[in-house]
C-alpha cells in the first residue's frame, strides 16, 4: 500500500490538506448510548450474569454457537454463557432463535461443564438448529462478513426458519423490489422465505394490508383493523394483492370477464369480513385449511409482511389448529415477534437506567454537606483540566499513556492545594 502512493510526486502530500475529523465529548457519549441500545435490542435486555437454562425454552432470547467446543454445531449458548464459559472460543452470534434452551455444558459440549449452571439435562430434544450454528448462511452456505466478498451485502432474517438470507438471494429480479421508503428503511415488519413461503399461502387469503409494498400511494390508504372488509363476491383468484411492490394475481389466474381459468370452488363468502375473533367466529369466514391457494401451481417468491400484520390473522379454534398442523402456531404469539422482543428489551433498558440514577441520587443523599463540595469541585476540575489539555494537545499526534498520567496528576495537584 505505501508503495502505490510513493510515485508520481506529491503523491503523499494529497493526505495533509484533509481535514482531519472531530468528535465531540457529546457526540462521542451519543455514539456509545446508541451503541448500547442497539446491544440491548439484540440481548433482549439480558445483562448476560444468569444462564437462562432454568427459564425453560425462551420464546426468543439471543443464541450463540461455540465452534471450538462444538466444531459440529450442533449445539447453542445464551449470551451469559458466551461471557462466562466460551470467553476467547470461536463464537458464531446468531442474533435471535425461537424457543430455545441453553446446551452449554451438556452432552455435546463433553468435558467442558458449565460455569454458571453446570447440573443440567444431556439434550435439548426441542432445540432446532441450522446451518447459521456452524457459522453458514443464506442458500449460498456463505459466511457473514464473508472474507471472499468486495462488498458485503445486506441480509435479511426469514421469521418462519429464522436463516439469513442475502438480498440477492432471494429470488427477486432486482433487490429495488424490498419494500423500502424513500431513505432505504425497511416498509414490511416481518420477512418470509421462497422456501418457506409455501406453507404460508394462506397468508393469501387476507386482504392487501398485510402485504407490504414500496409503492407509495398519494390516497390514504386503509388501517389494517377488524373492521377491514374483504370483498367476496369474486372468486379469490381474482383478488390481486401487493407483494414486493407489484401487484400480481395469487392463484396464477388471467383477469378475464368470464374467470375461466379460475378455480369455482375458492370462492370467499358474500362479504367475508376480518371481524373480531374473540368471540368465536372466524374471521375469514370459511375454512382455511380446504379453501388455502395451492403453491404448487405458483413460482416460489418470498413474501414481505406490513407492520403489525400479525395483528390482523385469525385466532378461531379452526384457524389457529390450522397453523398448528403447518407448523407456524407462534405467528399469532404476539411474544415471539421480534418487535415485542425489542419493545421489552427497551422497556428493561429504561428500567436499568432509572435503577441506576436512583442509585446516584441515594449515594449523593447519602453524603454530607463537605463531601458534596468535594465531589462537585473534583467534576468541575476534571472538566476544566480536560478541556486545558484538548485545546493545547497536538492533534497530529497520537494520545499516549503519558498525556493520560500528565492530567490526573494536575488533577491530583489542584486536590492538595484545594485541601491545603
Amino acid at each position: 500500500m505505501a508503495g502505490e502512493g510513493s510515485g508520481g510526486g506529491g503523491g503523499a502530500g494529497a493526505f495533509e490538506d484533509e481535514a482531519e475529523p472531530t468528535v465531540t465529548i457529546g457526540e462521542y457519549i451519543e455514539g456509545i448510548e446508541a451503541e448500547e441500545l442497539e446491544a440491548d435490542l439484540v440481548l433482549g435486555g439480558d445483562d448476560g450474569k444468569e444462564c437462562t437454562y432454568g427459564g425453560g425454552y425462551l420464546k426468543r432470547q439471543a443464541v450463540f454457537s461455540c465452534l471450538t467446543c462444538v466444531p459440529a454445531g450442533v449445539a447453542g449458548v445464551c449470551t451469559a454463557c458466551s461471557l462466562a464459559c466460551h470467553d476467547g472460543h470461536e463464537v458464531v452470534e446468531l442474533w435471535t432463535k425461537r424457543k430455545f434452551r441453553c446446551d452449554c455444558g451438556n452432552s455435546k459440549f463433553g468435558s467442558h461443564v458449565c460455569k454458571l449452571c453446570p447440573e443440567k439435562d444431556p439434550e435439548n430434544p426441542a432445540n432446532s438448529y441450522n446451518h447459521n450454528f456452524k457459522g453458514s448462511y443464506c442458500t449460498c452456505g456463505r459466511p457473514y462478513p464473508d472474507p471472499e466478498a468486495e462488498k458485503q451485502v445486506e441480509m435479511i432474517q426469514c421469521c418462519i426458519c429464522e436463516d439469513w438470507f442475502h438480498e440477492d438471494h432471494i429470488g427477486l429480479n432486482s433487490i429495488e423490489e424490498i419494500p423500502r421508503d424513500e431513505e432505504g428503511e425497511p416498509l414490511y415488519e416481518d420477512f418470509i422465505c421462497p422456501k418457506c413461503s409455501p406453507k404460508c399461502y394462506f397468508l393469501k387469503l387476507y386482504p392487501d394490508t398485510i402485504w407490504a409494498s414500496n409503492k407509495q400511494s398519494s390516497a390514504p390508504q386503509a388501517e389494517t383493523t377488524n373492521s377491514t372488509v374483504m370483498n367476496g363476491n369474486s372468486s379469490l383468484g381474482d383478488i390481486e394483492k401487493s407483494e414486493n411492490g407489484a401487484l400480481i394475481n395469487h392463484l396464477n389466474c388471467e383477469k378475464t370477464s368470464d374467470n375461466e381459468n379460475c378455480p369455482k370452488d375458492s370462492v370467499a363468502p358474500e362479504k367475508a369480513s376480518l371481524d373480531d375473533s374473540s368471540d368465536g367466529k372466524c374471521k375469514l369466514g370459511m375454512n382455511i385449511s380446504s379453501n388455502t391457494p395451492s403453491a404448487d401451481s405458483e413460482k416460489k417468491m418470498p413474501f414481505f409482511m406490513s407492520k403489525s400484520w400479525r395483528e390482523v390473522i385469525c385466532r378461531c379454534e379452526t384457524c389457529t389448529d390450522f397453523y398448528a398442523q403447518q407448523g407456524v402456531a407462534y405467528l399469532i404469539d404476539k411474544e415471539d415477534s421480534i418487535e415485542e422482543y425489542e419493545k421489552i428489551a427497551k422497556q428493561k433498558r429504561e428500567k436499568k437506567l432509572e435503577q441506576q440514577e436512583g442509585v446516584e441520587a441515594n449515594f449523593l443523599n447519602s453524603l454530607d454537606h463537605v463531601q458534596k463540595i468535594e465531589i462537585l469541585s473534583g467534576i468541575n476540575d476534571m472538566k476544566n483540566e480536560l478541556q486545558s489539555f484538548l485545546e493545547t494537545f497536538d492533534s497530529s499526534k497520537p494520545v499516549t499513556s503519558e498525556d493520560i498520567r500528565a492530567v490526573f496528576e494536575n488533577l491530583a495537584k489542584k486536590k492538595k492545594q484545594r485541601l491545603s
